[in-house]
């Protein structure tokens, strides 16, 4: 007999992976599928960072690590934090986690008690939700569309805190939307959140180096919030390492300490041999991963302007990250032998079922009119992608 808990009962599975499970199971059949579901560099990680890894294990990096990682690894993000940010953290700031997911986890379980409201600036990464439920939280989402970049209304932030609001969690670069937030547009965050130091804002800044708009800004740079201000960040989509699964924090004495205390029970440190590599990845200057950052900004310009070419879908120009999110609700209530798409998840299930090309909907996100592409594949892949999308919206009728 089946006993399974409430909280993991109402917890929704992650739609991008379901997608990507979906699509492995059909080219498995032998179905040629070109998969855009997963928020995954196409990379391999940089052999100078592999060298590192191999180096670790034949040094015998191999025993339990200390629970916020090994320290010279800490001081090596506060001196990046420092360098590449203009930020001071000590390294006893700093906590490092398996992957930016568990930073993640490790803030809610630190922060929130039953009943603590959430801000979520909506489209969002399908994970805030679901472990702010899982903390028993309550995600309140502040919306946004395509007409704005998908930046929120800062009047529509406000009328979302109450006295029960402990978080406000954004991403920038953004996954899904590929959003960018310019220094005045964290400005005007901050000026609101300024007013209620009793609220920690989560800025999850693990896109930071696939940013093709100049350089990176932090509301941690403004002094009215640096003390309620903690980054999330991490190694896997900067550095191709997402299976080496490194995150990070940096954040006010007190949270990283409660952090340190809920790892300890949980999974303590996370791999030597990874943190390893990523000492080696963060010590070095971010131009090392340039090439990456060109070759995803010219396959964004590529599958944008390929989107904007098929009748009824609309794709902003986003400036980071390596997703695109079209609005594409034009499509809905249309048909295809008696089939009506009424949703996105409706719409992106056809794509699948009749273009082979897999794609996210957004609804998973927060966001009902769109859906997300990942441009992390081969220019000719995403060539035919757009060319196969296409094809099957020109079905309905």
């Amino acid at each position: 007999m089946e006993h399974v808990s409430t909280r993991i009962k109402s917890m929704l599975p992650s739609a991008t992976l379901e997608m990507a499970q979906k699509s492995r199971e059909l080219k498995q059949q032998g179905i040629d599928i070109i998969s855009l579901s997963l928020g995954e560099p196409d990379f391999d990680t940089p052999d100078y960072i592999k060298k590192a890894g191999i180096k670790a294990i034949e040094n015998n990096y191999s025993k339990y690590p200390p629970v916020p990682g090994y320290m010279e690894l800490r001081e090596a993000i506060a001196h990046k934090l420092k360098r590449d940010n203009n930020l001071d953290y000590k390294a006893s700031q700093v906590v490092v986690s398996t992957g930016a997911k568990q930073s993640l986890a490790n803030i809610f379980l630190s922060i929130l008690d039953p009943g603590d409201e959430v801000i979520i600036f909506a489209p969002y990464w399908v994970t805030y939700f679901e472990q702010v439920k899982l903390a028993e939280g309550i995600p309140v989402v502040v919306q946004s569309d395509i007409s704005t970049d998908f930046k929120i209304n800062i009047e529509e932030l406000e009328k979302a805190i109450t006295s029960n609001t402990k978080l406000v969690i954004f991403s920038s670069p953004c996954n899904p939307s590929g959003t960018v937030f310019t220094k005045n547009d964290l400005m005007q965050i901050a000026n609101v959140l300024s007013k209620h130091p009793e609220i920690t804002i989560i800025s999850d800044e693990i896109y930071e180096l696939i940013n093709f708009d100049g350089t990176h800004e932090s509301i941690a740079q403004f002094p009215e919030v640096k003390e309620q201000t903690v980054i999330v960040n991490g190694v896997s989509k900067g550095f191709s390492m997402t299976g080496w699964r490194i995150g990070y924090i940096a954040a006010p004495q007190w949270l990283a300490d409660a952090c340190i205390k809920a790892q300890g029970q949980i999974t303590s440190g996370t791999s030597t041999v990874s943190q390893m590599a990523a000492l080696e990845a963060i010590s070095n200057s971010p131009d090392e991963i340039r090439y990456m950052v060109e070759e995803f900004k010219e396959r964004k310009e590529l599958v944008v302007a390929g989107l904007n070419e098929i009748e009824g879908v609309i794709c902003n120009n986003p400036q980071g990250a390596f997703y695109v999110f079209p609005d594409v609700s034009s499509y809905f209530g249309k048909s295809y032998e008696g089939k009506i798409i009424k949703n996105a998840s409706e719409l992106s299930l056809f794509i699948l079922e009749h273009g082979k090309v897999s794609v996210v909907t957004g609804e998973a996100f927060g966001s009902s009119n769109t859906i997300r592409i990942s441009y992390a594949a081969s220019k000719e892949s995403l060539i035919e992608a757009i060319k196969r999308i296409n094809n099957s919206l020109a079905l309905l009728k």
